[in-house]
């Protein structure tokens, strides 16, 4: 069976809304494309220079109501949109349009959690690994799961970079070591994804409706979904790109 790109998705500001892409050009040892290139430090934040684990930052595990926002990046500006908040466009990079951001986004938080505190960028992707890393997911997988569940679960629940089309359920876990070859890219499995209570949350309201942690625990024993991949080869990606297992 041929496999297929079948969605991008990048997430400008982590966490903070999601931007799905017709293409994009990736390269050697480096993330998506402005995919989590700044993320939102709360007030307990112990931040070193570059790279920070996300415990040091506002997300959708602590806050549900963020999984609902949507973001679309132009230049140096960002439009996020959220069903219970006004549009808001502004630019990471300002001082001043931080803190019109920051007094958008606190509603969203619950009460007794460290609020968000300033905007930061790490000259990489703030994903969450150590190194430089593209999320790849299966379409199936998603589907086998939701039908186990009796839930329609949104491919947004997962927060992921790239979607694949064609390969059986499950399939992705055996691709730990191999490569992928995607359009003109080349990517290497390096490991799962081990979920958080991000993934229980509706991405259309920012609500908690499916305990999809119980359900890959109950049923597969573990808490992983999908896989992280390092771009080893560079080069333009597209919808309906056909992918190479090798």
């Amino acid at each position: 069976m041929t496999i297929r790109l079948a969605q991008i998705t990048r997430h400008p500001i982590k966490s903070h809304g999601r931007e799905d892409l017709a293409s994009v050009l990736l390269s050697a040892g480096e993330c998506l494309p402005m995919d989590r290139h700044w993320a939102v430090a709360h007030e307990a934040a112990k931040l070193v220079p570059g790279w920070n684990p996300c415990v040091n930052f506002a997300r959708g595990a602590k806050t549900p109501a963020l999984m609902a926002i949507t973001a679309q990046l132009d230049g140096d500006q960002v439009t996020l949109a959220h069903p219970d908040l006004p549009t808001l466009r502004f630019r990471p990079d300002d001082a001043d349009d931080v803190l019109r951001f920051l007094d958008w986004v606190r509603p969203l938080n619950p009460a007794g959690r460290a609020l968000p505190a300033q905007v930061v960028k790490a000259g990489r992707g703030m994903t969450d690994t150590d190194f430089p890393s593209v999320s790849v997911l299966n379409t199936a997988t998603n589907r086998a799961l939701s039908a186990e569940m009796g839930v329609d679960l949104s491919p947004h629940r997962w927060r992921g970079n790239l979607w694949l089309e064609g390969a059986e359920p499950w399939a992705e876990f055996g691709w730990m070591g191999k490569t992928l070859r995607i359009g003109a890219a080349i990517l290497q499995v390096q490991e799962r994804i081990t979920r958080c209570k991000a993934t229980t949350v509706n991405p259309d309201t920012g609500r908690i409706d499916a305990d999809t942690l119980a359900a890959l625990q109950s049923g597969h024993g573990h808490q992983d979904f999908g896989i992280y991949a390092r771009v080893i080869s560079g080069g333009e990606i597209a919808l309906n790109d056909k992918v190479e297992v090798i």
